[in-house]
């Protein structure tokens, strides 16, 4: 019996519009598609795609040597058009792809949305890991990093790497063709097609039930975490946007996104609009397994080692912290099937706040104060955020798991 677009094939398979939907999204399919016909079929059809275009090239590329591919995205990423002459013509008509942005994107736009950025990194930092991150590997995204291993053996680095990416593209000129915001998005964009061919090449990955790795749908609904949601859990931390700082940061993330390779079909557009994709990709996902909780407990239990918290006593007792504010965060269910540990989580919000303010009003009381504390800050996040001595290194994994791969 056919229901939105949905009907089972005689083998028992779910089809729709005329593709078999990944068996971990039958559950919840037919909900979803009733709330919101439009973005659910959407993403339930992004669960199938990947990256075509950096997909493709990767393929076409596969006889070259690790380093002679490095070597030639070095090139692209810093245009040094003598080594890239050399380049494969896939390469070469990549990076030529990205020279000129694309018509919507307006750098002036930004500037309001990276002064904000600035003025509550703290609370963005905190409202990224206790919050956006946690709920990311609540949904099927925690399979690649589960099998992969890099939350579980090199978490503190992959948080860092994650913290450098966010931190780049809000510096002044960091989405600029030389900008490092620029080259760390095309890079994951890089990676992420890394990863994807090495699951192909895996018998580890579940296609039929899981979709492709790293599917469009799970980066376009990451990206409307890291941008909509993020704005709303920073606010519940007492974090301050005005309207056009919120559409200003939204445009950051966009831009980010679509360097990233999220094809335009499921990009976001505007802040409802993020907020409704991650809404309804939600609800087309199915209830966090294994993999999840063990990433999302992964995750709070580096922070402390992120911002260099090494003494065991505080270590656990700032993780504990950590548990109450993203338990307060993320709610109740989705702490719980996580299988956090039990906390007190009422008033913790309230409190947060009212110690936001208080440093607020000592700021605006002292001057000098607010100045340490600003400088304070942005040490903070630069000690948060992953910086090689070789400057951003365009290596990528040669195997699925972590602890096969030559370092990346």
């Amino acid at each position: 019996m056919a229901t939105n677009g949905l009907h089972f094939t005689d083998d028992g398979q779910l089809m729709f519009d005329n593709i078999i939907l990944p068996t971990d999204y039958i559950a919840n399919a037919e909900k979803a598609l009733k709330h919101d016909y439009q973005r659910a079929s959407n993403y339930l059809r992004h669960t199938l795609i990947g990256d075509p275009e950096v997909d493709q090239m990767l393929e076409e590329c596969a006889s070259l040597e690790r380093e002679d591919m490095q070597r030639f995205i070095q090139a692209g990423m810093e245009q040094d058009e003598g080594v890239l002459s050399d380049a494969p013509a896939v390469i070469r008509a990549f990076f030529k792809s990205l020279e000129a942005p694309p018509g919507w994107f307006d750098p002036e736009a930004t500037r309001s949305g990276i002064r904000s950025f600035h003025r509550n990194s703290p609370l963005i930092l905190g409202a990224m890991v206790g919050g956006v991150l946690v709920e990311g590997v609540a949904t099927n995204i925690s399979k690649s990093f589960f099998l992969t291993g890099r939350i579980r053996d090199q978490g503190v680095r992959r948080l860092k790497q994650n913290n450098r990416h966010m931190l780049e593209i809000f510096l002044p000129g960091g989405l600029d063709r030389q900008g490092d915001g620029f080259k760390l998005s095309v890079r994951i964009r890089l990676v992420h097609a890394q990863v994807r061919r090495l699951f192909n090449l895996s018998r580890e990955w579940e296609h039929d039930a899981w979709g492709v790795p790293v599917s469009a749908a799970h980066c376009g609904w990451a990206l409307s975490a890291f941008s909509a949601r993020l704005l709303y859990h920073a606010m519940r931390l007492g974090a301050r946007f005005s309207d056009e700082e919120r559409a200003s940061f939204m445009q950051v993330w966009r831009y980010s996104g679509y360097l990233m390779g999220i094809p335009d079909t499921i990009l976001l557009e505007d802040e409802q609009d993020a907020l409704e994709l991650f809404r309804v990709g939600l609800m087309c996902e199915p209830p966090p397994g294994l993999e999840s909780v063990v990433m999302a407990n992964a995750l709070v239990n580096a922070a402390p080692l992120v911002i260099g918290q090494s003494d065991p006593t505080q270590r656990r007792g700032l993780a504990k912290y950590v548990y109450q504010v993203s338990g307060a965060l993320i709610g109740k269910e989705m702490a719980r099937a996580l299988r956090y540990p039990r906390h007190q989580t009422m008033g913790v919000l309230p409190l947060f706040r009212m110690d936001v303010r208080y440093k607020r009003l000592m700021g605006k009381l002292f001057p000098k104060r607010a100045a340490a504390m600003t400088s304070n800050d942005f040490t903070g996040l630069l000690g948060a955020s992953a910086y090689d001595d070789v400057g951003i290194s365009y290596a990528t994994p040669d195997k699925a798991r972590a602890e096969e791969s030559t370092f990346w």
